[in-house]
């Protein structure tokens, strides 16, 4: 399967394009600095670009058969980058026919959470001291979540480094997921969601 990840140089990023290359799947990847990706493969492809350039965009996204998302704010400024690069994979997407889009993000909220006091708390905090990057990332969603095409926003708790497990929990804030989530675990959650429709147009949390 073609794909293109958006983030590869991130901390999820790197294990999501690791395990995509391991389980056979043809990458492309849209990065600012292609000397930052020390992973090689034959079928890794660098598309140079930054994530707002609409020709870069369309020339990382064009026929592939899934664009995974793991991109995140890398300041607290306002410059709102990330939610302005997903309307350019938006409407590059639609151009092209690409239609599955499975996207990572936190510290949105989706019908049928249930935040207890932890998460209230969390949230305070976030809009205390991250508030630009909460907007981006809620802005990013908000996009997503008004498009045409075949979406799922993966919302994750606090992401740790650790060895993966293999085992997830899926379900809602407050229903049935924890408070942490192993980045080697969410990759390869990503990538499943590229054949499976489970979640197709919904937003579940992911946690251990």
């Amino acid at each position: 399967m073609s794909l293109t990840i958006l983030g590869a140089t991130g901390k999820t990023g790197v294990q999501l394009l690791d395990r995509a290359l391991e389980t056979g799947h043809h990458v492309r990847a849209l990065v600012r600095d292609p000397a930052k990706v020390e992973r090689r493969d034959e079928h890794l492809t660098l598309v140079q670009g930054d994530v707002r350039d609409g020709d870069a965009v369309a020339q990382g996204v064009a026929g592939s058969d899934a664009v995974v998302c793991v991109l995140g704010p890398t300041s607290k400024a306002p410059d709102m980058a990330v939610s302005a690069g997903m309307a350019q994979v938006l409407v590059a997407m639609e151009r092209h026919g690409d239609r599955r889009l499975v996207v990572a993000g936190a510290g949105v909220g989706a019908e049928g959470d249930r935040p207890g006091p932890f998460d209230r708390l969390i949230g305070f905090v976030l809009r205390l001291a991250a508030k630009n990057v909460l907007a981006d990332m809620r802005g990013t969603v908000q996009l997503v979540r008004a498009s045409d095409l075949d979406w799922t926003v993966v919302r994750v708790p606090m992401l740790t480094d650790g060895s993966g497990t293999g085992r997830w929990r899926v379900g809602l804030v407050g229903r049935g997921t924890g408070p942490r989530l192993a980045r080697a675990d969410l990759a390869a959650f990503l990538l499943t969601q590229i054949g499976d429709r489970a979640h197709l147009r919904a937003s579940p949390v992911v946690s251990n």
